[in-house]
């Protein structure tokens, strides 16, 4: 590449929207911005958004990246954008949202989930069916539960989109959804990256729930063009390409280069997620382990837990403590916070299968009881969940000489050392720990480079713009690896009691 390519790489999380500006040429991140989101919580593990935050936060953290760059935004052109996994957007046929969106750590249709996994047959039916195990936070569920409890808005319904689904929707009047992200629902086959249309009749039989799902397309193919209203409002260019962009855990894994076997990489965000890159799809026999679609035309099997930075944020704010107070406190108190174990199943738990559980505190006593040890016990809680996780994966034949940590956890040293010696494997960031917005904005590159002729691959992207952070590589002390494993062993002796 000659001339300076701009990209704008856009994750919508739970939490917050970042935006960041790639040059692709050099691959160097010249601005970044970000902008808050609330939650809609309620009885019954509701977890919910209005997506007008969602296109808020997306504006406000453009202008921001593109201040911090000191860029014309004219010179974007492309964006990519990664989003939530398994949202439900409704719209009507005017394009407007019918109500607010269910998340992926919605619990709320638990019961929904379970008559749909039933009609499936079971664990084994959805898995030789689907590929995947229908577990409550996929789309599908989210749909059944809106029939049954809203059933003015159900009969409205016009279009059925998952989160970045609905961003690109609202960039440029089309309705695509990818196969990684599409992976999510629950109504996607991910062997022959299928609609699952039969399942969607089984839920209602007139075949309007089909009519509305968008067109799949493949990874590097676009979406369309910004449309001249948006692209005025966000200061951009209204040629600016958009890609068909992905799920968070698929751009992830862009942004951190995982797109080949070999190598595992680690969120640590408000969920927890460990995933990998398989060229076949290789299907676990175990519920817990989901082989998704790759957003580069292989597989990802993966694991999500749904309390990490939830779980330890919560601690923080009972104890009013800002991050490096937290963290000192984590480090003052032993492996083993003295006894004290906590299962941070706050928002019920995916891996381990509990959508029903609530957190607990275990092996307390008054010599214990200490603020610490309490913080310490969160740390290791969340992160013994994602060592039973890369366990399955593990046993499912994955193997990997490094971890690459992402997200806002990973930000912390302290933290960097307990999973590297919980997981007994070397650690080390990006240098860009906003991996799913970079592997958007390299997602849009790929997209660009396509429709140039092929000038670049995708490997050849992932090479020049994804940097390792060589001073965050944490490797595991022998000595804490043991006392560790002691710990964790006694995390599973209460997790069986559930």
């Amino acid at each position: 590449m000659t001339t300076t390519k701009l990209f704008l790489g856009i994750d919508c999380g739970t939490q917050g929207t970042k935006a960041i500006i790639l040059d692709a040429g050099s691959g160097q991140v010249l601005g970044q911005g970000a902008a808050a989101h609330t939650m809609i919580s309620g009885a019954n593990g509701r977890r919910e958004q209005d997506p007008q935050q969602w296109l808020d936060a997306f504006a406000l953290a453009t202008r921001l990246a593109l201040k911090e760059a000191n860029v014309d935004g004219q010179s974007i052109v492309g964006v990519g954008v990664s989003g939530q996994q398994h949202g439900l957007v409704l719209l009507d046929e005017q394009g407007q949202v019918l109500r607010p969106a269910k998340l992926w750590c919605d619990t709320e249709t638990t019961e929904e989930n379970d008559r749909l996994l039933q009609l499936l047959g079971g664990e084994q039916g959805s898995l030789e069916r689907l590929g995947v195990v229908i577990a409550p936070g996929y789309t599908v569920s989210k749909l059944l539960w809106t029939k049954e409890q809203h059933p003015a808005v159900f009969s409205r319904i016009a279009r059925i989109l998952l989160p970045h689904d609905f961003l690109n929707f609202w960039l440029t009047g089309s309705a695509c959804s990818e196969y990684g992200d599409a992976s999510g629902t629950g109504y996607f086959n991910v062997r022959t990256r299928q609609w699952d249309l039969q399942l969607l009749s089984k839920i209602d039989a007139s075949g309007r729930l089909q009519a509305a799902l968008p067109d799949l397309i493949d990874a590097h193919h676009a979406v369309g063009t910004v449309l001249p209203a948006i692209a005025k409002h966000l200061g951009i260019n209204p040629n600016a390409l958009v890609a068909s962009g992905g799920g968070d855990n698929m751009m992830g894994a862009l942004g951190t280069g995982n797109i080949q076997p070999g190598a595992i990489t680690m969120s640590l965000g408000s969920s927890g997620t460990v995933y990998a890159y398989s060229d076949t799809p290789t299907v676990s026999p175990d519920a817990s382990v989901a082989t998704f679609c790759s957003s580069t035309g292989g597989w990802l099997p993966l694991i999500c837990t749904m309390n990490l930075t939830n779980a330890t944020g919560a601690i923080r704010e009972l104890f009013k403590l800002d991050l490096q107070q937290f963290n000192d406190l984590v480090a003052q108190s032993p492996i083993g916070a003295d006894g004290v174990s906590m299962l941070p199943f706050f928002n019920g738990e995916r891996v381990p299968a509990l959508p029903h559980a609530t957190g607990s505190l275990h092996g307390l006593t008054l010599d214990n009881l200490t603020p610490a040890n309490l913080c310490r016990a969160a740390v290791e809680g969340t992160t013994f969940g994602m060592r039973y996780g890369l366990d399955l994966l593990r046993q499912n034949g994955l193997q990997s000489l490094r971890i690459c940590l992402i997200g806002g956890g990973s930000k912390s040293a302290v933290w960097r050392q307990i999973v590297a010696d919980i997981m007994n494997t070397p650690v080390i960031c990006t240098e860009q720990s906003e991996a799913a917005a970079l592997g958007a904005a390299i997602q849009a590159a790929w997209c660009a480079s396509e429709l140039d002729g092929g000038t670049d691959s995708l490997a050849d992207l992932c090479q020049r713009c994804v940097k390792l952070d060589a001073s965050s590589e944490t490797v595991p002390i022998a000595a804490n690896v043991a006392a560790f494993q002691q710990a964790y062993e006694r995390y599973q002796q209460h997790v069986a009691t559930l």
